[in-house]
């Protein structure tokens, strides 16, 4: 149990190193050579959750805001191949763990488009949100993902959720009900993509 909450420690600090730090250092860098526009990729619903995570692409984004260079902040919600990788691998133990929750999942692939929008435009100096198509329950995507790939076979093993987290994500933190920009790939489309090419 000490040997994880060190590891859970160190991967904090790894990720205020390169996310915090490394925008400082990054700013300076920008800002000596005239850099116009900078361009920081986000978590729709960071500033909601009190995820330690979370916490840090906060303090990411108030760096930017606060620095001199121009920028744009992207935020996107959970990406449709995360939540598929987690299930690939969940699904070796035959268990499928997910809580009741809702997301909005969208393709990495549209998300790329609107970073490289966003860098060719005028910076916002501000941000912008892009969400998936369809807000789904977790446990609805796993059943989803069950069905569309083949010869897997998985429980579907609700985790519960406690105090503000659950308040939190039950509520919807990690959606958007008025992006920017709305995706058009749906979770189902992505994962029978993906099974197609394995």
């Amino acid at each position: 149990m000490l040997r994880r909450c060190r590891r859970c420690q160190h991967a904090q600090k790894q990720a205020e190193e390169i996310l915090v730090n490394g925008s400082r250092r990054l700013l300076a860098a920008e800002e000596e050579v005239g850099v116009g526009h900078h361009i920081c990729v986000s978590i729709i619903g960071c500033e909601k959750v009190p995820f330690k995570y979370y916490r840090v692409k906060m303090e990411q984004e108030r760096v930017i805001e606060h620095g001199k260079v121009p920028y744009t902040i992207v935020r996107a919600t959970q990406f449709h191949e995360y939540i598929a990788a987690m299930l690939v691998q969940a699904g070796r133990l035959k268990m499928l763990p997910l809580p009741h929750m809702p997301l909005q999942t969208v393709a990495v692939s549209e998300v790329a488009q609107t970073v490289a929008n966003a860098a060719e435009a005028t910076p916002r100096k501000g941000r912008i949100e892009i969400a998936g198509p369809e807000i789904i329950d977790a446990l609805e995507l796993a059943r989803i993902w069950r069905t569309v790939t083949t010869g897997t076979r998985g429980l579907l093993l609700p985790i519960p959720l406690f105090g503000n987290i659950k308040r939190k994500l039950r509520a919807g933190a990690l959606t958007a009900n008025r992006p920017d920009i709305r995706g058009k790939l749906r979770f189902s489309e992505c994962a029978k993509e993906k099974e197609r090419y394995r």
